[in-house]
């Protein structure tokens, strides 16, 4: 069996011979373990890459026996949001793939609206003594004591969806949030005048803590002022997230500045202010939202939304897994960082657009 380039491919023990060294050391150099000189593993690695030696990852993990326990923690499905449903098809793709190779992954859910319910799951994971986890942080202060206790117990974690800041991840997959809220304000600017006024909503119980919100806030307030628009930013953040709430809190904002041209949402639950605009005869409004969900897709298509922000994150799940997998049982290393596309999603290209 050869490649493209007609190089055969080796076994260890072709490898081990034309380093000159034992089947056990090319093998620890394999498996990236200890006990092999610098010098020396550079020299079997060149080897290795010469003969494009692939290994049978299959047959390696049947013999070790070895089983990896990895967990994920992100919210559950909603009836408010359900948003989470894609990252989950995700999570069962990746499993389905890689479950042969002795992974096994144990699902954990919180309540997004409930710092008490992400705790509570936090210590359920580390009862159940991981090997991996896979998180999407929503809570700062929480998402950090889960990161130090990784730290210390030296389980690696990936992230998906939002980072936390100052934190040594294996690696965080999803959208560079600041620029994500940045194309928002290139958006509106292209919809209204110069000087027109735009409101800013944030709907979240815990505001303060959802910083990925307000990274985006902060993205799009910098567009306006990297280009001298003269446009006024007003904003409400209401923690209460059912209709009747945000309807109040919108009635407010209206009345205060019934000058408002533009809106915009800064997560999923930009349905709900899209059904406030109908009911309320505001449907004439440019708003912008996120995320590919059902409930906005029914308002982009009768163009009460205007642009879905987007982030592919069933990808952003399998991704986060395979990396744990990469990591753990290949050995591989794998990119600190890896930033999802940021897609822009219309009425007229939304037929097209898969999750």
């Amino acid at each position: 069996m050869s490649d493209t380039n007609g190089k055969k491919l080796a076994n260890v023990r072709e490898i081990a011979r034309k380093a000159n060294v034992s089947i056990a050391t090319v093998d620890r150099v394999l498996h990236n373990r200890a006990g092999v000189s610098e010098k020396t593993r550079e020299k079997i690695q060149a080897i290795i890459k010469d003969l494009n030696y692939q290994p049978n990852i299959l047959a390696s993990r049947l013999a070790s026996r070895k089983v990896y326990n990895l967990a994920i923690l992100i919210p559950k499905v909603s009836e408010e949001t359900d948003f989470w449903n894609a990252p989950l098809q995700g999570i069962n793709k990746a499993e389905s793939e890689i479950n042969r190779y002795g992974i096994k992954i144990s699902k954990f859910f919180f309540d997004q609206n409930d710092k008490a319910s992400f705790v509570k799951e936090t210590i359920d994971i580390f009862s159940a003594k991981v090997d991996g986890i896979m998180l999407a942080p929503s809570f700062t202060e929480e998402s950090i004591a889960l990161a130090n206790q990784c730290k210390a117990q030296k389980i690696p974690y990936v992230l998906i969806n939002s980072d936390i800041p100052n934190q040594d991840s294996l690696c965080y997959i999803g959208p560079h949030l600041t620029k994500s809220g940045y194309l928002a304000g290139h958006l509106i600017s292209y919809g209204m005048g110069k000087s027109g006024k735009i409101l800013v909503v944030n709907i979240a119980k815990e505001i303060d803590t959802y910083h990925h919100l307000l990274r985006k806030e902060e993205g799009f307030r910098a567009y306006f002022q990297d280009h001298n628009k003269l446009n006024e930013i007003v904003k409400i953040d209401t923690r209460q997230t059912g209709f009747a709430a945000v309807s109040d809190s919108l009635n407010h904002i209206f009345s205060v500045h019934p000058d408002i041209q533009a809106v915009f949402a800064t997560n999923s639950r930009v349905s709900t202010v899209a059904r406030y605009l109908e009911e309320n005869e505001k449907k004439h409004l440019l708003l912008i939202g996120y995320d590919f969900l059902e409930k906005n897709i029914n308002y982009l298509k009768k163009e009460i939304i205007n642009f879905l922000i987007c982030q592919k994150p069933e990808e952003q799940a399998y991704r986060g897994i395979m990396t744990l997998y990469q990591h753990l049982v290949l050995s591989k290393v794998v990119n600190k960082v890896q930033y999802m596309p940021i897609d822009i999603i219309s009425k007229e290209n939304y037929e097209f657009y898969s999750n």
